[in-house]
């Protein structure tokens, strides 16, 4: 059986481009705070995992909710964290706990999320004030 652009409907919050990006960033930070040192643990390490996790958490919330309305302010919510998140990576980089390629990977992935949540968003407020 293929699948066409017209099947391919959106059922779950996980078939959005935008979450999957956001969990690629979610596993590239676990992945690269692994080698930060332990007496980060309860600083920058889980506030770049925090922020990192509440993009994806956010935009499945919205996902959830009924109203455009609703879904828009979680959307907004999640738009926040890979900004957040940018500053943490400055930080790590600048006390030298990145290398070159973990640091623009991090943000690549930060803002190919940060992009496609400004859209979500933009194609959710068309949905408010459909132009007739």
């Amino acid at each position: 059986m293929q699948t066409t652009l017209h099947s391919a409907k959106i059922k779950s919050f996980t078939d959005l481009k935008v979450w999957q990006e956001g969990h690629t960033l979610v596993i590239l930070v676990y992945k690269v705070t692994k080698s930060f040192p332990k007496d980060e643990l309860y600083s920058l390490i889980s506030q770049m995992r925090r922020a990192a996790s509440s993009v994806t958490a956010n935009v499945a919330e919205g996902f959830g909710r009924q109203g455009y309305k609703e879904k828009i302010h979680f959307y907004y919510q999640a738009q926040g964290s890979p900004v957040e998140l940018k500053d943490q990576i400055l930080i790590a980089r600048d006390v030298g706990y990145l290398n070159v390629n973990d640091f623009n990977s991090l943000v690549g992935q930060s803002n190919v999320t940060h992009k496609l949540l400004q859209g979500l968003i933009t194609k959710s407020k068309s949905f408010l004030n459909p132009k007739s």
